[in-house]
């Protein structure tokens, strides 16, 4: 296996670099697995991966998870 040029290692820093910036910009993205989760990167150190009955049983409770947020909000 050839050693990677000046160049290529170059364009993988540039490429790692603003992976890392988006990451730290609190930005969330979304991606799907290859077995049909769909993870949600940014909000913590490791994804959320849910599946889609999952996301939108979630989704459809909004109201209550809000409510019990307000609820048991520490401080």
């Amino acid at each position: 296996m050839a050693e990677p040029t000046k160049d290529e290692l170059l364009a993988r820093i540039a490429e790692l670099e603003k992976q890392a910036g988006a990451k730290r910009s609190g930005r969330m993205e979304f991606k799907v697995s290859e077995k049909g989760g769909v993870s949600v990167y940014g909000l913590a150190v490791f994804p959320v991966t849910l599946y889609y009955e999952q996301w939108t049983r979630l989704l459809d409770s909004v109201d209550a998870l809000r409510s019990f947020l307000k609820k048991t909000k520490a401080g």
